[in-house]
């Protein structure tokens, strides 16, 4: 079992950690923060993917303020991914879905306009075999 920042690339570091500490965490930085450039970017119109989600606020600021209808979110925890769904049950907007973002093989190629990832390629580079698994993750993403 890794220890310390490895356990990043570990699905029970993820499920413990939620279980802990359920309130929403955002790594880095707020929808509000990156809303000009991700509005730059990403047409109103896409359907978004965001990987590795947690319990971040990230993806209703994507629909409340910027106007996204379809944002499919996927992490590893089943923990989290529980919660969310809970969490927003009335919110046809918001999918969760518990899924390994090293097989997203549920969704057929080009199933999403724009992928989001804020932090879930350097957990995923924290774990053991990370560059394999790192590899996975953009293939995945890629197709």
């Amino acid at each position: 079992m890794a220890t310390g920042t490895q356990a990043y690339g570990e699905s029970w570091y993820w499920d413990n950690r939620y279980t802990n500490e359920p309130g929403p965490f955002d790594w880095y930085q707020k929808y509000i923060t990156l809303a000009p450039i991700i509005n730059l970017y990403v047409p109103q119109n896409h359907s978004i993917l965001v990987v590795g989600s947690g319990n971040s606020a990230f993806s209703e600021g994507l629909v409340d303020e910027g106007g996204y209808s379809d944002v499919v979110n996927v992490d590893i925890s089943s923990v989290v991914i529980e919660a969310m769904q809970n969490k927003y049950k009335d919110r046809p907007q918001l999918k969760y879905v518990k899924m390994d973002v090293r097989d997203m093989s549920a969704f057929e190629s080009g199933s999403f306009g724009s992928v989001i990832d804020k932090g879930t390629l350097d957990s995923i580079l924290c774990g053991s075999n990370s560059r394999q698994n790192a590899t996975e993750m953009l293939e995945e993403v890629w197709s």
